[in-house]
């Protein structure tokens, strides 16, 4: 019998959602950094076996709005409560269940099995945790707890096993060779964001979109050109340093990422321009793949 299931990962900011995910599925398919607020859209990242096929799908943080971008993030979130056919609730050793009780409730009430990942556990002792699973089992009772070090790779065999035989028999929904729903243009947008939110402080990262004008693949290489989008024609500045220096060093990271990721070489040209106020712009924000209600 084959089995097949759409396995959502959801919780607050920065507690691991995507390195869980890439650790599960063993391809970097969710761009990780240490800020919070990196992933924006819903990301799948498809597990092939002979007799099962998991889907993934990675979430944007949930936060209290403050833009119409982030009422998309929070949609995306919303989104994956309501098709999952198992629910991976992730916190972590700093997280609090007060941060958003209203989703932790929503997550509670949802009619699919329920896995509560308690990540980061390598930097907790054995006696902390143990109070920390107490806890979590009396707010949420019907939840299988597993504490996990995603990035340790700590737990993980044993949890995605167990994710596989919660998984409902059926067909596949992707061909078997899919890894992922999204095209190549979008990966390239998030190698480059990634770049942007590791090299620039403050507002910069949350104040910029990428969007891809040419993709053109050859037989050794693929032509990428890229826009940067900012708000503001100072961030425009920022972004591009001085003499071009900063600009350059995001490109040339970025293209060392995307030739590893497309296994061939890359010419990659990043341009920037400014959007004013994009993210509170509806059109634009669907231009560049966002859920607008």
């Amino acid at each position: 019998m084959h089995k097949s299931g759409f396995v959502n990962i959801v919780g607050n900011p920065n507690v691991g959602k995507s390195t869980l995910m890439n650790a599960l599925v063993g391809e970097r398919i969710s761009i990780i950094t240490s800020k919070a607020q990196t992933t924006r859209h819903r990301i799948l990242g498809i597990v092939n076996g002979e007799d099962f096929q998991i889907v993934y799908s990675d979430t944007p943080g949930v936060l209290k709005p403050n833009y119409r971008l982030q009422e998309s993030m929070l949609n995306f979130s919303r989104s994956a409560l309501t098709d999952a056919d198992v629910l991976v609730y992730v916190t972590d050793i700093y997280d609090s269940y007060e941060k958003n009780a209203d989703f932790v409730d929503k997550v509670n009430n949802n009619p699919a099995p329920l896995i509560l990942v308690i990540n980061k556990i390598d930097l907790m002792d054995q006696e902390r945790l143990e109070i920390l699973v107490k806890k979590w089992e009396q707010l949420i009772p019907r939840a299988e707890i597993f504490p996990i070090s995603a990035i340790e790779k700590f737990n993980i065999e044993p949890l995605f096993n167990r994710i596989k035989e919660l998984l409902p028999d059926s067909p596949p929904f992707f061909d078997k060779d899919q890894l992922t729903d999204k095209p190549a243009r979008f990966f390239v947008t998030e190698i480059i964001r990634e770049k942007i939110l590791l090299n620039y402080d403050k507002e910069i990262p949350y104040s910029v979109e990428v969007e891809v004008e040419q993709f053109k693949e050859e037989d050794n290489l693929i032509r990428i050109n890229a826009v940067i989008y900012a708000e503001r024609d100072s961030q425009k500045g920022i972004i591009i340093g001085h003499g071009g220096k900063s600009l350059k060093k995001v490109g040339s990271e970025a293209r060392k990422d995307m030739e590893l990721f497309f296994e061939k070489k890359v010419f990659l040209e990043l341009f920037v321009k400014v959007e004013k106020d994009w993210r509170n712009k509806e059109r634009k924000l669907r231009d560049f793949g966002y859920q607008i209600e």
